[in-house]
């Protein structure tokens, strides 16, 4: 029996694989435009993270507005109803 190799993470390429995908990056691109791809390419990811932050921070608050809303109509028909009595 041979022992069969199972990958750790299938889908992730390995080290020829990332060599063969840098190699064509350099024949597209160009030696001297790839800093400057991956620097636009980290701008890019850094706009998105600060948008998604936003983005959240906006439901949140939508989120905290709305339980203030339901707690203040409770705290008013608790009172009239208290009142009534």
């Amino acid at each position: 029996m041979t022992p069969s190799v199972i990958p750790l993470f299938p889908g992730l390429p390995g080290g020829p694989e990332v060599l063969v995908v840098l190699l064509i990056l350099v024949l597209l691109f160009g030696a001297n435009k790839i800093p400057k791809l991956a620097r636009s390419t980290g701008q890019a990811m850094g706009e998105f993270r600060r948008g998604r932050e936003e983005i959240e921070e906006e439901l949140s608050q939508m989120d905290d507005d709305e339980e203030e809303e339901s707690d203040a109509s409770t705290s008013t028909s608790t009172e009239t109803s208290t009142e009534t009595n």
